[in-house]
This record gives C-alpha cells, sequence and structure tokens, in this order.
C-alpha cells in the first residue's frame, strides 16, 4: 500500500526534476561548483542591499547634477532610476560589476563559465531589476529570480 500512495505522499522531492535526488548542499553555492568561503563564493543578502544602496545613491547625486539641484522636482525619482538603470547596464557589461558592488567587493558572474557577462544578460538582469520583486525572491543559495533567469550569480571578487 505505501507504495500506491508513495507518489502523491513523497514530498516536495518527487516533483524534483529527473536525476535530481533532492539531497541538500552543504553550504549556499555547492551544486553549482562554487567555494563556501572567499573569492568567488556567492554573497549574502546584506551585501546585496549594501551595493544596491551605494548604487541608488550615487545615482541620485548624477540625477541631481543632471536637473540642476532642484530637490522637489517631480522628475528626481525617474531620473535617478534613468541613471541608476544606464550606469547598470553600461558597467555591468563591461567591467561585470556596478560601482557599488566594485566598492563592497563583489560582482557579477555567469555560472555557466569563465566568460564576460555580455550586453544582453545585463540588459535583461537590470530590466528584471527595476521590478524589484524579482530580487526579493530567492532559491535555496540565494540568488535571485533575475539571476536566475539570466544565468549569472553575484559573488565576492575579494
Amino acid at each position: 500500500m505505501a507504495r500506491m500512495t508513495g507518489s502523491w505522499l513523497s514530498g516536495p522531492s518527487a516533483a524534483l526534476p529527473k536525476g535530481e535526488d533532492g539531497t541538500v548542499e552543504r553550504y549556499r553555492g555547492e551544486l553549482l561548483g562554487l567555494p563556501e568561503s572567499g573569492p568567488g563564493s556567492l554573497v549574502t543578502a546584506a551585501r546585496r542591499v549594501g551595493a544596491f544602496m551605494v548604487d541608488w545613491l550615487m545615482g541620485g547625486g548624477v540625477a541631481l547634477l543632471i536637473l540642476g539641484g532642484d530637490f522637489y522636482s517631480g522628475m528626481l525619482g525617474t531620473v535617478i532610476l534613468g541613471v541608476w538603470f544606464v550606469v547598470g547596464v553600461a558597467t555591468v557589461t563591461l567591467f561585470s560589476f556596478t560601482p557599488g558592488q566594485f566598492v563592497l567587493g563583489l560582482h557579477v558572474a555567469r555560472i555557466d563559465g569563465p566568460v564576460p557577462v555580455g550586453f544582453v544578460r545585463a540588459l535583461a538582469r537590470q530590466v528584471l531589476l527595476v521590478f524589484v520583486v524579482p530580487a526579493l525572491i530567492t532559491d535555496l543559495d540565494g540568488r535571485g529570480m533575475h539571476d536566475r533567469a539570466t544565468g549569472t550569480a553575484l559573488v565576492r571578487s575579494r
């Protein structure tokens, strides 16, 4: 009788794709082939938020320069978002990190090999980040939906 009910009472591991046995990784990033700590390891949510805040504040400063210091402009938020978006796409494409990620010692890496992120992945990643929610929904490794969708991971660079 246990065999008949096992297919629907087995729990979440029964829904795994073929070949995956549901083993739990010892540390975040193990299944991706990343080290447990040090350069190349996955970063924590706190460091992600810190890098985002540095980027957003930098975007705010540039936006105020563009608007001539008009703090009360109705366009301030839109200009900050635009600056943040353009800087994010350009710097991740060229250097694999944003200014905030550089300050905190992080960079964006592709998980399929040691190759540059590229324009298309950087653009797709930034478009998904605009909506915020994909970054808040994470998998077991702590990678956001935007990283999973683009095949990237935010890792430590030092």
